[in-house]
């Protein structure tokens, strides 16, 4: 369809009548224009579907002529057979330079191929059948672990419901874990409530409700970063609120700086009454790390403006930087002291879907919840009632806030594999912004943590105007040719938020070492052509 005739401009032809503000203000201060941007990226995942398909008949149409041949000419030896088909495949059949499409536009590590840790799925496979209990190829800690969470679970079995807040005894080690990584500030179980994921913590179950008046003239406001993943934002204004811009300096290591908090609020009068702070520490997909001095300024801004704070602190466990440290945001916010440290109200999220665990797909974490009014914990925990968390996730999250200690029989390889990821991840950040800062073209800044990159490209004039003959975003139409040319799935930075007239793209770089490599290899490749032709 026409953009004048799809659904997204018709609602915010509407959005704009009732709210009576212009389009460009609207495209500002909600996502209504965002999913037309949406748009753009699934025309991207529909393309990299179909060209994974082309490539899998490519490659079923080369093996029936190679056994063809090899029938035909009625070869014994199965060695004739591969060559045949090697020589198949490298036919000049074959209409692409590669032969699979990298996907790196998602933050899934196991799907970037990053092996899963084994405790972690040792632990998950005794719960889930118990016999395997029974022999000797499972560790005795596997073993302790699995009896213990099963008899946390009603019927013993993994398959039963559990608490709305989640099992009891899960939330307990949750709490242990935050009380260590906090240096020792107190943590209460029950203000923490286990979820099925961060986002959904964030949104869908119930913080973000809380926040948000739907019905409030003005609308609710939410302060988010530029950049920030589009689904915080689609979240944030199917509740009805508005998302309101601050930019993170991209020139000074993409700094959140407290003036652009106040620029935020300042452009946000007369449009929405701003109510909370959404930060991301560390960066997603910026790759940022907050010193603890940046997080204790905001925190004196948040108190001022009477902001509730919303702490992103999913990549906590993914930081690289050599000068740099997490440090959560209650714990700067416990350091600063009273009157802020009692009063100043804070909602904190993880998850065992990043970092190293990487377990996107049980779609577990938690909330912990800071400063709160009782009679809206207690509101609060009417929503979460609703809704529990699978109780395999909350295994897993157990095993993430409680991994093998030094002593424990799995703390070899659990410690092995750890490192090895880490090592992995280190060598690719280091390869990343060698390689992405070679070109004139780019600039990459230095990252310290997180799972992504997402360096500027600085795009022609042809091919910007050549974009807009597409009806594409720029850095969509880069991204587009890309995965055409080389086999490259990353997300354009249209699909965060940017200044405007920069353009970006994002990939994950929690990857093995050799597929980065070949990331790099074909960008490498396809960019220098791509600026040759639109020189």
């Amino acid at each position: 369809h026409k953009k004048t005739e799809s659904t997204p401009f018709r609602i915010c032809q509407k959005l704009c009548k009732s709210s009576e503000i212009t389009l460009s203000t609207l495209s500002v201060y909600t996502c209504s224009l965002k999913n037309i941007k949406q748009m753009e990226y699934f025309v991207l995942f529909r393309r990299t579907n179909q060209i994974k398909e082309e490539l899998r008949q490519v490659k079923r149409r080369h093996y029936t002529i190679a056994i063809r041949e090899w029938k035909k000419k009625k070869f014994k030896n199965i060695h004739c057979l591969s060559v045949l088909i090697f020589l198949c495949l490298n036919s000049q059949g074959v209409r692409k330079s590669y032969r699979e499409v990298i996907d790196v536009s998602w933050g899934d590590p196991h799907r970037a191929g990053v092996k899963p840790l084994s405790f972690v799925r040792q632990v998950l496979a005794a719960c889930l059948y118990p016999q395997l209990m029974d022999g000797d190829k499972l560790m005795v800690d596997v073993k302790q672990r699995a009896q213990r969470l099963l008899k946390t679970c009603a019927g013993g079995s993994v398959g039963s419901y559990s608490d709305a807040a989640g099992i009891p005894q899960i939330i307990q080690s949750v709490s242990e874990y935050i009380l260590r990584r906090d240096g020792g500030i107190p943590c209460h179980p029950e203000n923490i409530y286990i979820t099925p994921g961060s986002q959904w913590a964030l949104t869908v179950t119930n913080i973000l409700k809380v926040l948000v008046n739907s019905e409030a003239s003005p609308r609710t406001g939410v302060l988010i970063p530029v950049p920030c993943h589009s689904t915080t934002i689609v979240s944030l204004t199917a509740l009805g609120a508005v998302a309101v811009p601050y930019y993170l300096s991209e020139e000074r290591g993409w700094a959140l700086e407290v003036e652009t908090l106040q620029q935020a609020l300042d452009s946000a009068k007369g449009v929405c009454n701003p109510v909370a702070l959404y930060i991301i520490n560390p960066g997603n997909p910026a790759g940022y790390v907050q010193s603890r001095k940046c997080i204790q300024e905001v925190i004196h801004f948040a108190a001022e403006k009477k902001l509730f704070l919303l702490a992103d602190e999913v990549y906590q466990d993914c930081v690289y930087g050599k000068e740099s440290e997490f440090v959560s945001y209650k714990r700067a916010l416990a350091e600063i002291g009273a009157p802020l440290s009692d009063t100043v109200e804070l909602a904190s999220f993880h998850t065992a879907s990043k970092g190293l665990m990487g377990e996107c797909g049980l779609r577990t974490g938690y909330v912990e919840l800071v400063n709160l009014d009782p009679a809206v914990m207690k509101y609060i925990n009417n929503l979460f009632s609703t809704n529990s968390c699978p109780v395999l996730g909350q295994v897993a999250l157990d095993v993430m806030v409680n991994p093998p200690q030094p002593g424990d029989p799995s703390y070899p390889l659990y410690l092995k594999e750890t490192q090895h990821i880490r090592a992995s991840l280190a060598e690719n950040v280091r390869r990343v912004e060698e390689v992405i800062n070679s070109f004139p073209s780019f600039s990459c800044q230095s990252l310290e943590g997180g799972a992504f990159a997402f360096p500027r490209v600085f795009l022609p004039p042809k091919a910007i105007e050549k974009a807009k003959e597409a009806g594409l975003q720029p850095d969509t139409f880069y991204c587009m040719r890309l995965l055409e040319e080389a086999g490259v799935l990353f997300s354009p930075g249209t699909e965060y938020g940017q200044m405007e007239g920069t353009y970006h793209i994002s990939f994950c770089i929690m990857t093995p070492t050799d597929t980065m490599e070949e990331i790099l290899k074909r960008l490498s490749t396809f960019h220098k052509q791509f600026m040759r032709e639109f020189a």
